[in-house]
């Protein structure tokens, strides 16, 4: 096998045209301490210089959260349980969905919720409305990125020194192919470019495809993988499940008004561990004559899920150790298994706490209680030869104190 040097292969490369010289651009040290550290405005969503994607199917309250987080930002108060790095931001929200009016019956409802006054915003928010007459189209099939209005809205956003901006929805800002990866890196490309130069966070609402029954996330954005892909922050609503609802006790349709976000993308920051909980609490503006509250609006607000465990005392455990130590494995009592039903130590659990384990909520709380349970020591896992063949089997006997046990 021959080899050829870096010498000789220099010597026999023909010289390019120089309209079409490319020249690598050799790497400069750089003191790590003197590299400037990334600019976040909003929690580890937001970032200076970036494009962030919100992912979110229908109806499930993307408007309202981006209301909210543009209410954060300029006020400079954290009202959705995310950090406002900056304080006080300049946020411009451009609807391309909703009328004027509908959006300033959001955002007053909204600051009504917050108690924030036009003096917490001071000029800093932006409002502009599609179906007011104030359109945006970025780009489409015949020229792909309309540079001259990707510049005009550049230069905008930099004389009125925006810090963020909120495009809602992103397929209403552009007639290009959605499932065209080229045409949809092109225009997310140039979104980030805007970013780059005004240095601002810019932040584009997208729907999912259908969902079937699977969970939202950045794989389930509609249209090209390009959009997501671009992206350095992809959050994504879910909206509480049939399943969840049982779990938390919430009764009926009411499951409705709760979502979940999780950022599935996250590749700037630590991944998150769990999902920000979030509930559509309705606000009257009061805009109605006199004895009619008149609109009601939906106003994101942080909700935290009940803990198993809330209400709970060491007395209540100490009772649930008594009676699940005079069980006995010989007679097939705890097991772990639920569908063992009366001999499941469960309904041990259930009996000492007043739960109905017809009801959904508390079947689920019962489950969540034995498996902090468990992991804590309080209660513990045995495996035991049972019945004629000598089946390993899995039983539940007590465990250490309740000292060991999660706080209560």
């Amino acid at each position: 096998m021959n080899v050829v040097s870096l010498e000789d292969r220099i010597a026999a490369a023909e010289p390019s045209d120089s309209a079409y010289a490319i020249s690598a651009t050799p790497y400069v040290w750089r003191e790590p301490s003197l590299i400037p550290q990334r600019q976040w405005l909003y929690g580890r969503t937001l970032l200076r210089g970036s494009l962030s994607m919100l992912v979110a199917p229908g109806a499930s309250g993307k408007t309202a959260l981006l209301a909210g987080m543009a209410l954060s930002l300029v006020s400079g108060r954290d009202l959705l349980g995310s950090r406002v790095w900056e304080g006080p931001s300049r946020v411009w929200l451009w609807n391309l969905e909703d009328s004027a009016d509908e959006m300033a019956r959001l955002i007053q409802a909204g600051a009504k919720h917050w108690g924030l006054t036009s003096a917490d915003l001071d000029g800093r928010l932006f409002l502009d409305c599609a179906m007011s007459g104030n359109g945006l189209i970025l780009a489409d099939d015949d020229v792909g990125v309309r540079v001259p209005v990707k510049d005009a809205l550049a230069d905008e956003m930099l004389a009125r020194h925006v810090d963020v901006l909120m495009l809602d929805p992103l397929v209403s800002a552009h007639r290009a192919s959605e499932n065209d990866n080229g045409k949809m890196d092109e225009l997310a490309k140039a979104l980030s470019m805007i970013a780059e130069t005004t240095q601002s966070a810019i932040l584009a609402a997208h729907h999912t495809a259908k969902l079937k029954g699977t969970e939202a996330n950045a794989e389930a954005a509609r249209g090209a993988s390009a959009l997501v892909n671009a992206a350095r922050s992809v959050p994504s609503i879910n909206k509480m499940t049939a399943e969840e609802a049982n779990q938390f006790g919430i009764k009926g349709d009411l499951r409705r008004r709760y979502f979940r976000v999780y950022d599935d993308k996250g590749n700037r920051a630590p991944p998150a561990d769990t999902s920000s909980w979030f509930h559509l609490h309705s606000i009257a503006l009061n805009n109605g004559p006199v004895g009619d509250d008149g609109d009601s609006l939906p106003v994101v607000v942080p909700w935290s899920p009940p803990d198993a465990f809330d209400g709970l005392t060491g007395e209540s455990l100490r009772r649930v150790q008594a009676v699940v130590a005079e069980g006995d494995p010989k007679e097939g009592t705890w097991k772990l298994d639920p569908q063992t039903k009366s001999s499941w130590v469960g309904v041990a659990i259930a009996g000492v706490l007043g739960f109905d384990l017809s009801e959904p909520s508390e079947l689920q709380r019962t489950k969540s209680l034995l498996k902090g349970w468990l992991k804590s020591g309080a209660l513990r896992q045995v495996e035991l030869h049972c019945g004629k063949r000598r089946e390993t089997k899995s039983f539940v006997v007590a465990g250490d104190c309740e000292d060991t046990a999660p706080p209560l």
